[in-house]
C-alpha cells in the first residue's frame, strides 16, 4: 500500500524526527498489549512517510479494546514527569508548537510550568485570554505546582495529543498517530479524549477502567487535565478557548 507522506518545507528543525521518536517510544508497548501505533516507513528533514491506515466504522467493541490497550501503554511508564521519548534529545512539539520536556520529580511542577503557563501567556499576547483570566490560570497553576493535586501515580507513557483526529479506527482496531509523547499523568490523555470527543467514548473509558481502575474522583479532575489542551488551543485558535481555559482554571481552584 502506498505510504501516507507528510512534508513541510517550512517545518521546524527536527519536527518530523520528533514525531518518529514519539511513535517508536509508544510502539514499544504494543507487543505487551498496548495501543497500536502507526508505523514509520521513513523520516528525513521536512518529511515523514507512514503506513496508510484504512479507516472503518467505529464500534463500541473496538473503542473498549482501545481503552484497555491505552492503559497498557500508559503503564509502560516513563523515566520522569516531563521526560521526552527515551533516547530523544531534540525539540518536541504539540501540533506545530514547540513545548518543553524537562524531567521533573513531581507531576504538578512539570504540568504547570511546562504544559499550561507557557501557552496561557501566549494566549494573552494573542488576545484570546484577558489579564484577569490569566491571573486565574496562574493561581490554579500555583496550586498545581505546589503539589496540592499530586498523587502517587508514577509517570505514564502518554500520547500527549490524544484528540479524536489522532485516533484512527482501522479494520484491525484503533491505530494512533501524531503524538506529543512524554512522561505525564494518565488522566491527561483521557481528559483530552473527553474534551474533543471520540466515537463510543464511554466504552473506551470503560475499557480503560477494566484494565487500570482510576482513582476516585477522576471525573472531577477532568478540568485539571484539560488545562493543557485548552491553553494550547487558546494560544492559537481564538477567544472561545480562552474562556474555556479560564473556566477550567476556576474549577481547579474549587477542587481544593
Amino acid at each position: 500500500m502506498t505510504p501516507h507522506v507528510k512534508q513541510r518545507a517550512d517545518a521546524p528543525e527536527h519536527f518530523f524526527e520528533a514525531e518518529a521518536a514519539g511513535l517508536a517510544w509508544l510502539a514499544e508497548a504494543t507487543p505487551l498489549g498496548g495501543a497500536v501505533i502507526v508505523a514509520v516507513e521513513s523520516v528525513s528533514p521536512g518529511r515523514i512517510a507512514l503506513e496508510t491506515v484504512r479507516e472503518t466504522r467505529p464500534t463500541p467493541e473496538t473503542a473498549r479494546q482501545f481503552g484497555a490497550a491505552l492503559a497498557v501503554t500508559h503503564a509502560a511508564g516513563a523515566d520522569a514527569f516531563g521526560a521526552p521519548p527515551t533516547g530523544w534529545q531534540g525539540p518536541v512539539f504539540i501540533g506545530r508548537r514547540q513545548q518543553e520536556c524537562t524531567p521533573r520529580a513531581s507531576w504538578g511542577e512539570f504540568y504547570a510550568a511546562q504544559r499550561v503557563l507557557p501557552f496561557a501567556r501566549t494566549a494573552l499576547e494573542a488576545g484570546s485570554l484577558t489579564r484577569d483570566e490569566l491571573d486565574l490560570v496562574e493561581r490554579a497553576c500555583d496550586l498545581v505546582a505546589g503539589g496540592a493535586l499530586d498523587d502517587d501515580q508514577p509517570p505514564a507513557r502518554l500520547h500527549g495529543d490524544l484528540w479524536s483526529g489522532n485516533v484512527l479506527f482501522g479494520a484491525d482496531g484503533v491505530v494512533l498517530i501524531d503524538p506529543a509523547a512524554h512522561g505525564g499523568h494518565p488522566e491527561t490523555d483521557l481528559a483530552m479524549l473527553q474534551l474533543f470527543g471520540l466515537p463510543w467514548l464511554e466504552e473506551a473509558l470503560a475499557g480503560y477502567q477494566d484494565a487500570a481502575p482510576l482513582r476516585d474522583g477522576w471525573r472531577d479532575r477532568v478540568p485539571l487535565h484539560q488545562l493543557h489542551p485548552l491553553a494550547v488551543h487558546a494560544a492559537g485558535h481564538g477567544r472561545s478557548y480562552g474562556r474555556a481555559l479560564a473556566e477550567a482554571a476556576a474549577q481547579v481552584l474549587r477542587l481544593v
